[in-house]
């Protein structure tokens, strides 16, 4: 009778994650990203630059004063053809002092008031912006977690086939030695050895690559991700129905209330355009002080002024070439299009929903399908093990169960990771994606 020895798969499992418990969390990797990331810090950039515009606009209601000063020097020569009492020749220098302060305040300016209008929707547009930035960073965060997750798995699960197959090969010629077995169970065996060798190799470096895309968003070197906990299961979708999260995703996401926004802002910039074509007011005050030091051209006596000037100023452009009428049509047409990016975004934001949630879904019906799929195969492998002891199975037979138990092994786990980033998706496509999101999937892990 062949003999067969049982397959220590969890001591070559439990060796393929060692070392694995001590590695970092997915919160504490996106805090390490959200100060490296450079699209994430490209954002912050532009919410600082955005507000710092804001106050500009805002500056343009408001006082503002200039103060200019004149400081000259004189040389007048005079040297007559006929010199005389009346007219004798002189050489005599003076100087001019002058300083002007002047103080405007705009009293009647719809296009500056309108221009402020924008500026504090453009803070909003960029606060949508710095909001979709964080969400996309978890998610990318998340992502390259996952990715590096299931290449372990995967590269486990590779490596536990090996130490299978090596078995069996083992097995295969120890039958063979003793006349209980042909030499084909033996070459069989080694070419699954061999095969699973070569898929050994591409796993680790399927690995290593996924490190690296890891290590690249947060900017450290050497990221050891921590590993899943084995009976790990997503919450259920609160709530359950597809169109409250279509509903959601309309009031919430960062890509659609940037639409929104747009729109206003187009709308504010036909009025902007509007004003311009209406005059604009403005209060000035000036005051003159003017001190002449030796006299003048005409005089040599010193002379000091001060004038102080209020005017109102009114400037109307009534005539531009129609170049202000045409800005007006421009507007109206950029507004138009604002709409139609507003119903676009409307459109696709509840079609990426109804995507996203069918995803989970389907995703939770396959993990739960791929549970049975792993008891299924484990049976069928003991099976072919015992007809292969009795002589009714052969080597290739059990080769082929064991592949299919680590490759369903395999097809579980990284359609579990799917469906936790099938939920955080969701929740982005929603516009409700959070921290405390990340740390609902936190508390899966190993600690």
């Amino acid at each position: 009778m062949r003999s067969f020895r049982p397959l220590p798969l969890i001591s070559a499992m439990a060796l393929a994650f060692c070392g694995m418990a001590h590695g970092q969390s997915l919160i504490e990797l996106y805090d390490l990203a959200r100060g490296f990331d450079a699209s994430y810090q490209s954002v912050q950039a532009q919410f600082e630059a955005t507000r710092l515009k804001s106050a500009q606009a805002q500056a343009k209601l408001g006082p503002t004063g200039s103060l200019s000063v004149n400081v000259s020097k004189n040389n007048l020569s005079y040297d007559p053809v006929k010199p005389s009492v009346l007219n004798p020749s002189f050489t005599r220098f003076y100087g001019a002092n002058t300083a002007t302060l002047v103080g405007s305040q705009p009293l009647y300016r719809p296009a500056d008031k309108a221009e402020v209008a924008q500026s504090s929707l453009q803070m909003k547009v960029v606060q949508e912006q710095l909001v979709a930035a964080e969400q996309d960073l978890m998610v990318r965060i998340s992502q390259a977690y996952f990715d590096v997750l299931a290449a372990q798995d995967t590269l486990a699960f590779v490596q536990a086939q090996k130490t299978a197959v090596a078995e069996q090969l083992a097995s295969a010629k120890r039958n063979f030695e003793v006349g209980t077995a042909t030499i084909t169970d033996t070459r069989e065996a080694q070419a699954g050895f061999d095969l699973v060798t070569a898929q050994e190799i591409g796993a680790q470096n399927d690995l290593q690559v996924k490190k690296l895309a890891l290590d690249q968003v947060v900017g450290k070197t050497g990221t050891q991700p921590k590993s899943m906990l084995a009976k790990s299961e997503p919450s259920a979708l609160v709530p359950a129905q597809v169109e409250e999260w279509v509903s959601m995703g309309s009031e919430k996401n960062p890509a659609l209330r940037q639409a929104a926004i747009g729109l206003k802002v187009a709308e504010l910039e036909t009025k902007k355009a509007k004003a311009a074509l209406n005059p604009v007011v403005d209060l000035q005050l000036s005051h003159t002080f003017n001190n002449n030091t030796n006299g003048s051209a005409s005089s040599s006596s010193g002379l000091t002024s001060n004038l102080t000037t209020g005017a109102l100023v009114l400037s109307w452009p009534f005539y531009t070439g129609n170049a202000l009428d045409n800005r007006v049509r421009e507007t109206l047409s950029l507004t138009q299009k604002a709409q139609a990016d507003l119903d676009a975004a409307t459109r696709t934001v509840a079609q990426n929903t109804r995507s996203a949630f069918f995803g989970v879904v389907s995703g939770v019906s396959q993990v739960k399908a791929l549970q049975a799929a792993v008891e299924s195969s484990q049976v069928a492998l003991e099976a072919n093990k015992l007809g292969y002891t009795v002589g009714v199975r052969i080597n290739m037979n059990v080769l082929d169960a064991q592949s299919k138990v680590f490759d369903t092994k395999a097809k579980l786990a990284k359609a579990r990771y799917e469906v936790l980033m099938g939920h955080l998706r969701l929740r982005q496509v929603s516009g409700t994606l959070q921290l405390q999101d990340l740390q609902g999937i936190n508390n899966l892990l190993e600690p």
